[in-house]
């Protein structure tokens, strides 16, 4: 009777430290402060931004006068450390300039430095703009 005694107190006391943990895998480039910075890198790459859209509609003589881009609607694709550690940064994004009441007119891959430089950009498609007259 005293081993089934002793047996029943230790499963009890077992039992005690054994709590189940309820836990759940954060990821965090998917937080707030990863999106705020997210941001804060696009809006400040908007010179270069801006002069990569100039270049490629200058010559569509389609392309919407007030052609712009929304910072939330564009994507970074890549960031490339290009001199190794505490070295240069390449970004690249994907940006859909619209019209009007953002009206997507085309899609760029454009490539800049984390400094704002222009590096490269790609033109990858172009929709139909819409007549409104």
């Amino acid at each position: 009777m005293k081993k089934f005694f002793v047996i029943i107190l230790m499963l009890i006391f077992l039992n005690d430290f054994t709590a189940p943990a309820y836990s759940a895998t954060i990821n965090e480039t998917d937080s707030e402060l990863c999106d705020a910075f997210k941001y804060a890198l696009i809006i400040s790459l908007r010179k270069p931004i801006d002069q990569a859209i100039s270049e490629i509609y200058k010559k569509d003589k389609n392309a919407p006068e007030d052609l712009t881009w929304a910072p939330y609607a564009t994507e970074i694709l890549k960031i490339r450390q290009t001199n190794g550690i505490g070295g240069a940064y390449e970004i690249t994004l994907k940006v859909t300039p619209y019209y009007r009441a953002h009206i997507t007119y085309g899609k760029d891959r454009i490539v800049v430095t984390a400094d704002g430089k222009l590096i490269g950009y790609k033109h990858l498609k172009t929709y139909p703009k819409i007549d409104f007259n």
